[in-house]
């Protein structure tokens, strides 16, 4: 059982086609069916069968499936760590939603590897609901947003913060001046002003949006949060931010506070990790550190540390 006999038959796994796992890892689709049939020989288990409605995977292919990207997530990991320690430096990937990696994480990473020297981070803003796989594959370290739950697991999720999401609207909105709670109906008819974090299934603003029963037909995404609160203090829509996110903007007057029984919503940041005896140290070190009062202090500090001070650089992908 080779490297290149998990990789090809991951990607036919992944895809549930032969020819997609060909063109993704440059090779014919000869070459992946050589891969396969010798992985079956080795186990004396056909692993799929191909359907009229695609592959039919055994239940020993299946697990293959399941331990392929493991241990090709280990390898690469091993590989990295090892090149690492020649250079006297450890890379720490975290995934994050986008309403934490926008708001909390440039504060919580400046002030982590100012205290770890010798850490790299990389941030990437994914899905909670990839969470789980990406911890599996070992393509992820630690993972930053909802609660990982179900059967997915082993995994480790560990509370660290409760925030609040609000909604407000700019100084010159129609409902600026309501000063009474505002009717749910009455709300949901509102141009709603949003961030990445609406497009995800998991989470409180997409919680909140389901709640109130907010037609797409009504929301606005932006690349970010922070251009939706910008557009909402032109007075054009309601806006969903997190409460210590926009304290100062509504404390001066420019954004104001909608009331309204489904609001505040509530939500929970927790770190998930693979199981104590599995988990990279940094990532230990990392699920410490973000209970500790500073680092606390640093999270809420919200939008205002500047990401071209961060030693070393942290790079930031967006899903839609």
């Amino acid at each position: 059982m080779t490297p290149s006999q998990l990789r090809a038959y991951s990607a036919v796994a992944r895809h549930g086609s032969v020819k997609e796992a060909a063109a993704e890892l440059g090779v014919t689709e000869a070459a992946v069916s050589l891969h396969v049939g010798q992985l079956r020989r080795e186990f004396s288990d056909p692993l799929f069968a191909r359907t009229a409605s695609g592959l039919a995977f055994t239940p020993g292919g299946l697990r293959l499936a399941s331990r392929a990207a493991e241990m090709l997530g280990l390898q690469d990991q091993t590989i990295r760590e090892v090149n690492q320690a020649g250079m006297g430096r450890r890379l720490l990937r975290v995934a994050a939603t986008s309403l934490f990696a926008e708001h909390s994480a440039p504060g919580l990473i400046e002030l982590f590897v100012r205290r770890a020297a010798d850490i790299d981070v990389e941030l990437s803003v994914r899905s909670p609901t990839s969470f789980a796989a990406l911890l599996g594959s070992r393509a992820v370290d630690v993972a930053i947003g909802p609660e990982v739950v179900g059967p997915a697991s082993g995994l480790v999720s560990r509370p660290f913060l409760h925030y609040q999401v609000v909604a407000v609207v700019g100084a010159g909105h129609p409902l600026a001046g309501a000063g009474e709670e505002v009717p749910s109906p009455a709300l949901r008819d509102q141009v709603w002003l949003l961030g990445p974090s609406a497009v995800t299934p998991e989470g409180a603003v997409p919680r909140l949006l389901r709640t109130l029963n907010v037609p797409e037909t009504r929301q606005r995404i932006f690349q970010s949060h922070a251009a939706a609160l910008e557009e909402a203090k032109r007075g054009t829509g309601v806006a969903l931010a997190l409460s210590f996110a926009v304290s100062g903007d509504v404390a001066n007057g420019r954004l104001v506070l909608l009331r309204c029984p489904e609001l505040p919503a509530e939500g929970v940041w927790s770190t998930t990790t693979l199981p104590d005896h599995s988990v990279v140290p940094a990532a230990s070190e990392l699920t410490r550190f973000v209970s500790t009062p500073r680092a606390i202090q640093a999270m809420l500090a919200g939008t205002g540390v500047n990401v071209g001070h961060f030693r070393p650089s942290i790079h930031v992908t967006l899903w839609q």
